[in-house]
């Protein structure tokens, strides 16, 4: 999934969640393993089968989560910002920069823990139905540092948290 820039426009950002964003959904399938697997051992008898189950449902864990996470792709450019999910299906949610009015990010304790965040972007059409976020971002301050950066480049026009040019 690559973004194509309109020309002159610059990427200043581009990732995906991190890796440490998608550890609850990890724990999550490794739980469902061990459940499954502590009902296969009372059925059964024998240590093997529930072993291979909790491996398994690790490992679909891992794999979903992984496709899942490189499946979704954050951009900053000097002139929007852009979200890309899904590998067949696509959902892109692009918004102009000017539009941005407040960038905030949240941590919970577990993301604190985990050094991740979601970004919020508040931007003009911004509603309870439209929310524009950069869920589990490594280093959420270094992503609301690349937007100031990326609005600042624009700020010879009025880009949202630039300074808009002084005409006399």
């Amino acid at each position: 999934m690559s973004f194509n820039p309109s020309p002159g426009e610059q990427i200043i950002f581009q990732g995906h969640p991190s890796w440490r964003s998608i550890m609850a959904f990890y724990l999550k399938g490794l739980l469902i393993g061990v459940i499954i697997a502590v009902i296969a051992a009372l059925l059964g008898d024998g240590f093997i089968l529930p072993f291979v189950i909790v491996l398994a449902a690790l490992a679909v864990a891992v794999v979903i989560g992984f496709i899942r996470r490189m499946a979704t792709v954050y951009t900053i450019t000097n002139r929007r910002l852009n979200i890309k999910r899904g590998i067949f299906a696509r959902d892109i949610q692009e918004t102009r920069l000017e539009r941005v009015q407040n960038v905030n990010y949240s941590q919970t304790v577990f993301q604190r823990l985990l050094q991740v965040g979601d970004v919020d972007f508040d931007t003009a059409a911004s509603d309870a139905d439209n929310l524009f976020v950069f869920n589990g971002v490594a280093n959420p301050q270094e992503v609301v540092t690349q937007v100031d950066r990326a609005t600042s480049l624009g700020a010879g026009g009025s880009h949202g948290l630039g300074e808009p040019s002084q005409t006399y």
